[in-house]
């Protein structure tokens, strides 16, 4: 089962190839450090009810928009009744505004591969074509409540409404994401 940090079981869905120490670690991959290694629209292979908290880092935009409430409904089913996911998306609203603003150095794409601010603004939202679903803050809002979630907060880089200190160890890409929590 799920490695537990006191007593908390948590899990790293869509980790790719940076497991972290101390979590469960699940990817579509099957490489090094995953410890579950499936497609997460097939289903988890987990019990009901078995993680305290569940964080994804970047993963869902690479989830089709029709599969968007159904992975969420699935990470949803292996949270604890009043357990907590933590999403961590790339912000098209900041992305946006970078574009309007003409700030160049907001994007992460080098000027190799685009010079324009519309080309670095595209790149940078699709990721090179991994990334085919964009996300802003109310729609991430719209669909957790779709698949049933409550208590939706916006929370800060490394900061958050859970009251479960690890929950942010994973937090990265501050500048570009937008960070949200849910309640089961």
């Amino acid at each position: 089962m799920a490695p537990a940090v006191g007593r908390e079981r948590r899990l790293n869905w869509g980790c790719g190839a940076h497991p972290a120490p101390g979590w469960l670690n699940s990817d579509r991959r099957d490489e090094p450090g995953i410890d579950i290694s499936v497609d997460i629209r097939d289903g988890l292979p987990l019990p009901d009810e078995s993680f305290d908290y569940i964080v994804s880092i970047h993963a869902l935009p690479e989830i089709a928009y029709p599969d968007l409430v159904p992975v969420l409904t699935e990470l949803r089913r292996v949270l604890k009744t009043g357990g907590t996911l933590r999403l961590a998306l790339p912000d098209i609203d900041r992305g946006i505004n970078a574009y309007l603003r003409g700030d160049l150095g907001y994007f992460l794409i080098p000027d190799e591969h685009s010079r324009s601010a519309g080309g670095k603004l595209i790149t940078q939202l699709l990721w090179y074509g991994y990334n085919v679903s964009l996300f802003s803050a109310d729609f991430v809002e719209e669909l957790l409540g779709n698949a049933g979630f409550r208590s939706i907060e916006h929370c800060k880089y490394r900061e958050t409404a859970s009251g479960h200190a690890g929950i942010v160890e994973l937090d990265n890409r501050e500048r570009e994401s937008l960070f949200i929590e849910a309640t089961k």
